[in-house]
């Protein structure tokens, strides 16, 4: 067994587990949940630990398993309420695509099973924590000021990582979780990583927060005070740590997100995001097919911003170029694992460099996993648009859903040049899932006025600390 790093890491990966159950055991199971969710993937190192016979043991598995056991030992009657929906056959496919890539390269079925686990883990388990936990209006709110508390803890250690560099993971765990040649920021400056894989991965976190709270305040959905903070002031602050971390990629998707909820509910019209899931389609579809090589928006990029952005992007686009030609030579399901779908020279040294999720699933997984990754990333905001009217994605408790909805969308744009896994937005489209689908859901209801919400709709509607004591197990002092 191989562990990177200090002491620490070892403490925090397993004793991560026991941490949760005791969570689970202490307060209400979907409290629990989403604690041990948001602030695991916050704080947990970014590490692999090579276990033998099994997947790589990572945060997300730390994250995962332990609120599967709290919820085995503590909660158990909440597995028998997951009914496998049809819905639900996209990520399924997904998760098993690796399989079908191993044993149609000669890999074999141990290797493919192998990477089904690792895939199913990573998306799968995320995914089906949410069908179980977060698939109703309350339990969604609950969800959303989570993550905007947890931006809001991020902010003084991005401020540190902005004035020191990132060192908060080498100072806590032994060693930097990437090149830390690349947190260095055109003009001076760093940009954070904190304890995520990349700093641009923050950077989407710290956005993501700021999406949920600037809605939801927007539709007077939001706690009006956190720990006795009004929210717009601790909004504001996010705001403003966000701007200094110079993500401009992340700011332009934030603004786009809030310009798409409000001109759809203006408008009463989901064509604005029928555009972004179109988007992703047509740049997979220009890129492969060769119609499009990006020179031309990597040159207006050095016209109008930087020559340095400018010059980052075009390599991106001229890698995405050899590795499409790479995977399209491969079969129908990719080349598999173990590099095979990277570009070498005769020699067998690596020139190619992958960035875009999209791209490495297609040389890896092929068109068909490609195709399953897709679909089910997309689907719930799909699902979401034909099936809940955009004049109601302001009220009735739909707030919160909406913005995960569409930042799944938005997601995936982001996934055509970044490859930044993060499980949490899993959660969403689980949650959306059956919240859509399962049985009393949105689909014999019709909108209602503000006052004959009905009861779990009323619900999303209170103060986080309210709808939690409804268990009778919960007190919360801080949000109000």
């Amino acid at each position: 067994m191989t562990i990177p790093g200090n002491f620490m890491v070892p403490i925090a990966m397993f004793g991560w587990i026991p941490a949760v159950i005791f969570l689970f055991k202490k307060l209400e199971p979907r409290l629990a949940a989403v604690v041990a969710f948001v602030a695991g993937w916050m704080f947990l190192p970014i590490a692999a630990i090579n276990l033998p016979g099994l997947p790589d043991y990572t945060k997300t598995t730390a994250v995962c398993v332990g609120i599967l056991a709290g919820a085995y030992f503590f909660d158990r009657e909440r597995f028998s309420k997951y009914t496998f929906n049809l819905a639900d056959l996209p990520m399924l496919l997904w998760c098993t695509a690796p399989f079908f890539s191993s044993v149609s390269n000669g890999l074999g079925p141990y290797d493919g099973l192998s990477q089904t686990m690792y895939q199913s883990i990573t998306w799968g388990m995320p995914y089906y924590i949410a069908r179980i936990y977060f698939s109703d209006f309350s339990s969604m709110k609950l969800l959303a000021t989570a993550i905007f508390i947890g931006t809001l803890v991020y902010i003084p250690f991005c401020w540190f990582e902005l004035i020191m560099s990132p060192q908060l993971h080498r100072l806590t765990y032994g060693y930097h979780q990437c090149n830390i040649l690349q947190t260095f920021r055109d003009g001076g400056g760093f940009r954070p990583m904190v304890y995520m894989d990349h700093g641009l991965m923050t950077s989407m976190w710290m956005v993501l927060g700021i999406f949920f709270a600037v809605w939801l305040l927007h539709c007077g959905e939001f706690p009006r005070k956190i720990l006795f903070v009004p929210s717009s002031w601790l909004l504001l602050l996010l705001i403003i740590t966000t701007v200094m971390m110079k993500s401009v990629g992340a700011l332009i998707l934030l603004i786009i997100g809030l310009a798409v909820l409000y001109l759809s509910r203006k408008m009463k019209s989901s064509v604005l995001v029928f555009i972004i899931l179109l988007v992703p389609l047509l740049y997979i579809y220009t890129r492969t097919t060769g119609i499009w090589d990006g020179r031309n928006l990597s040159g207006y990029v050095a016209e109008k911003f930087s020559a340095t952005r400018a010059q980052s992007l075009q390599f991106r686009f001229d890698n995405e170029t050899i590795l499409i030609d790479r995977a399209l030579e491969g079969t129908f399901f990719g080349w598999g694992g173990y590099g095979r779908s990277r570009v070498h020279t005769e020699k067998g040294k690596d020139i190619s460099v992958t960035d875009g999720l999209w791209i490495i699933t297609l040389g890896q997984n092929g068109i068909y996993g490609l195709a399953m990754m897709f679909v089910a990333i997309q689907l719930p905001l799909f699902l979401f648009i034909t099936r809940i009217s955009p004049d109601r994605w302001g009220s009735g408790g739909l707030a919160a859903p909406a913005v995960m909805a569409l930042f799944m969308g938005i997601y995936m744009i982001d996934n055509l040049l970044n490859g930044m896994i993060n499980p949490i937005y899993m959660l969403f489209n689980g949650g959306l899932i059956g919240m859509l689908l399962e049985p009393g859901s949105l689909e014999a209801r019709s909108p209602v006025p503000n006052s004959t919400i009905q009861e779990d709709e009323r619900m999303a509607l209170l103060p986080v600390s309210r709808f939690i004591t409804a268990s009778g197990e919960y007190q919360s002092r801080f949000i109000s």
